[in-house]
């Protein structure tokens, strides 16, 4: 008698958890002006390095304010940052954080860039959205985010998860290193930072006739990027914005922890790269 075997129906079954699926590998990936971010499937670490490439004799920065300027640069650094560290004969699937409003081009220059590492799926998610996953934010309820980088300043509304409204200003971490540098100086680099958010969140307030941003206000605006570290800084942003304020537990990598999240519901799904399903998994350890 011929015992026909039962197909499997679970559409989870098509992956293990990681890092015992071995046909596939995942990559999450922050892309800074300044440092690059990534975290692999099973290795349990982020790397952490600057974002730089030596075309020749000197050093050269592909990615500047928040933009990417050299694709080809690009591609070269992530292949010799990642491309030894991801699993031989796979085809990872890639989840890129992009800056808010740099909308279509960022996303087709980074697709392009990630294209040396042979990806079978690229998705990319903003930001802002990821830092709001890492911190667990509830994101039912409107969400303003503040995003310090190095070279760029994102304010951002997140309403039901998604970007309602948002701002940004071409000041950063890299601004405060320089101020603080030059002992001379006049200019307040923190106080200018605090300023320019504080105008970007005012904008906000005045434009916005649904009263999301004063109830996201109300609650306490979400605080990531390495601007995040500075003491001095956060205090001169509650003083602005006269409200309170909650910093992300590690908040330089809040980005790529909350892609990292994105890449493991995407794994587990049907699709393993296509539409992501309605709830995010634990986040990765």
């Amino acid at each position: 008698m011929t015992v026909a075997r039962r197909p499997r129906t679970d559409p989870g079954a098509r992956h293990r958890p990681w890092p015992l699926c071995r046909r596939c590998c995942g990559l999450a990936l922050d892309l800074g002006s300044v440092r690059t971010r990534a975290w692999i499937s099973g290795r349990g670490a982020i790397l952490d390095v600057p974002t730089v490439t030596f075309p020749g004799a000197g050093a050269h920065h592909p990615v500047q304010r928040g933009a990417i300027v050299d694709v080809p640069g690009t591609a070269r650094m992530l292949d010799r940052l990642l491309g030894h560290r991801l699993p031989r004969l796979t085809r990872p699937l890639v989840v890129v954080t992009t800056p808010v409003l740099d909308g279509p081009v960022y996303r087709e220059r980074a697709r392009a860039a990630v294209r040396v590492l042979r990806p079978r799926a690229v998705l990319t998610v903003p930001s802002a959205r990821a830092v709001a996953l890492a911190a667990e934010a509830d994101l039912t309820r409107p969400l303003l985010v503040v995003d310090i980088g190095a070279h760029l300043t994102e304010v951002v509304l997140l309403s039901d998860g998604a970007v309602f409204d948002a701002r940004r200003t071409a000041l950063g971490t890299v601004d405060l290193a320089d101020a603080d540098a030059d002992t001379d100086t006049d200019t307040d680099a923190a106080a200018e930072i605090g300023e320019a958010v504080a105008t970007m969140v005012a904008s906000m307030l005045r434009q916005d006739r649904t009263f999301l941003t004063a109830d996201a206000l109300s609650r306490g605006a979400l605080l990531a990027g390495g601007g995040a570290l500075r003491p001095d800084l956060t205090r001169r942003l509650i003083d602005r914005l006269r409200a309170p304020l909650r910093v992300v537990p590690a908040p330089h990598t809040a980005a790529v922890r909350g892609a990292a999240r994105i890449l493991r519901a995407a794994h587990g799904h049907p699709s393993a790269g296509g539409t992501l399903p309605p709830g995010f998994g634990p986040l990765p350890r």
